[in-house]
């Protein structure tokens, strides 16, 4: 079994005391063996010298579209139903079994360096078996599952299912990926919104969450148009449809909720169902941001997420929670998502999000060895001196900090250099692939190209 050690770090445990201390850190295969001052071991298979380091769990997104990182600056500067239709939609039709893998691998080259080690992932309606191969390969930990689409007004017609049949592919890919590498990918259903789902195809989905015990991903409340539209379709609002469909539980994880009323709120706290909050996303795409602060006071459940590459051009959690801690202050005051609220949400909050807290989110004996070794020993992270080391990792700390990231006890980034893929490679295809999807597309704006 591969022992690795970690000597003389600083490590930010985000156990339930919060302990941060200076000492050894002792992994045994994929499992955090040991945590202490000055651990003895022999037979020691990769050494890691943690002076003037400091270790953290890896962070936990809890939404993110792999299959859309080649599209990154393909859609800015419009509003979701324009993105979607204009942009996003037709590229998604073009895809192919290649694009997806390096588009996947794109994106998890860019998580991985930015020190995120587990993601729910929702892809496109084809191809999410090349997805999952890249996932697969490059070792990060991944909910994932196809996106569903059985109905909608103006969508290419690629991307247009019956119902049966996209049920069906659900389920061959999740009998097929679920669980792989003991548990390090899961599947989880994922009808894209309420707006591009049937309610037979939503029901079944219930049931099926409920008979495989797994999540269900989707959309919901994000932009008033949306909502206007759902509204006009089933008489309900989101939230309150997904409840009398059956879907509201611990198992569903809802992207955005920017748009809540007290009623939603209530059955999003009552039924135990998970927000990921996208602020990135959400500002670039106009849509507004959600009242994160008053969801936590009423202890909901919300992590954070990037979303995809072209509705926030990054996929940096180092973003996203310094994005989460500042755009409530105005509103709520300065005290509002303090920096420990915010890490929180960005490692055991995501982990409690993906029904992984017993696993993952925390350094903790027993837990999956999923970390991030970053050095803050840089100019703009200093003085260290009586500054508390969370806070300098969500107003200071940047990506580039992160030098190694290790998830089920491996090194996929060590001293920045990547272990399970090979960068220029996927740099060249990853170009190569977007290229040749928009020759496909040829009534795109220049502007979008």
């Amino acid at each position: 079994m591969h022992r690795t050690l970690i000597k003389n770090a600083e490590i930010i445990t985000m156990n339930k005391n919060k302990d941060i201390l200076i000492g050894d850190l002792l992994i045994e295969g994929n499992t955090i063996k040991h945590i202490g001052k000055d651990l003895q071991v022999e037979n020691i298979d990769t050494f890691i010298d943690g002076t003037n380091k400091t270790i953290i769990p890896g962070f936990v997104q809890t939404h993110i579209h792999l299959c859309q990182t080649i599209f990154r600056g393909k859609g800015d500067d419009l509003e979701l139903m324009d993105w979607l239709k204009q942009r996003i939609w037709p590229l998604e039709a073009a895809h192919d079994e290649e694009s997806i893998y390096y588009s996947a691998l794109l994106g998890i080259g860019e998580l991985i360096q930015s020190g995120t080690t587990t993601i729910a992932d929702m892809e496109t309606v084809h191809y999410t078996d090349s997805a999952f191969k890249a996932i697969a390969h490059s070792g990060i930990r991944a909910l994932s599952g196809k996106v569903m689409m059985d109905k909608g007004h103006e969508v290419p017609k690629r991307l247009q299912e019956k119902t049966e049949q996209s049920l069906q592919e659900s389920v061959d890919l999740l009998e097929k990926w679920h669980m792989y590498d003991n548990g390090r990918i899961q599947y989880s259903f994922a009808p894209r919104f309420v707006i591009s789902s049937t309610e037979k195809l939503l029901i079944e989905v219930g049931a099926l969450s409920k008979q495989y015990g797994v999540k269900v991903h989707t959309h919901a409340s994000e932009n008033k148009e949306e909502i206007n539209i759902v509204e006009k379709q089933t008489g309900m609002r989101n939230i309150v449809y997904l409840d009398h469909l059956g879907l509201a539980n611990e198992r569903l994880l809802l992207a955005h909720c920017i748009w809540l009323n007290d009623e939603e709120k209530r059955i999003i706290k009552n039924k135990g169902v998970h927000i990921s909050h996208c602020p990135g996303s959400n500002m670039k795409l106009a849509s507004g941001f959600a009242d994160v602060p008053e969801m936590l006071q009423e202890n909901m459940s919300v992590s954070l997420g990037a979303d995809g590459a072209p509705c926030n051009n990054n996929l940096d959690m180092f973003q996203e929670m310094r994005l989460a801690a500042l755009i409530h202050k105005p509103t709520h005051g300065p005290t509002a998502m303090n920096a420990h609220q915010v890490f929180e949400m960005a490692t055991i909050g995501g982990a409690k999000a993906l029904g992984l807290e017993d696993e993952i989110g925390s350094i903790e004996i027993g837990k999956k060895a999923d970390l991030a070794i970053l050095n803050l020993r840089k100019f703009h992270t200093y003085p260290r001196y009586d500054v508390d080391t969370v806070s300098r990792i969500v107003y200071s700390a940047t990506r580039s900090e992160v030098e190694s990231t290790l998830i089920n006890g491996k090194l996929v980034m060590h001293n920045q250099m990547m272990k399970t893929m090979d960068q220029e490679e996927v740099l060249t295809e990853a170009e190569t692939s977007i290229q040749r999807l928009l020759e496909r597309i040829p009534h795109l704006t220049p502007q979008s190209r």
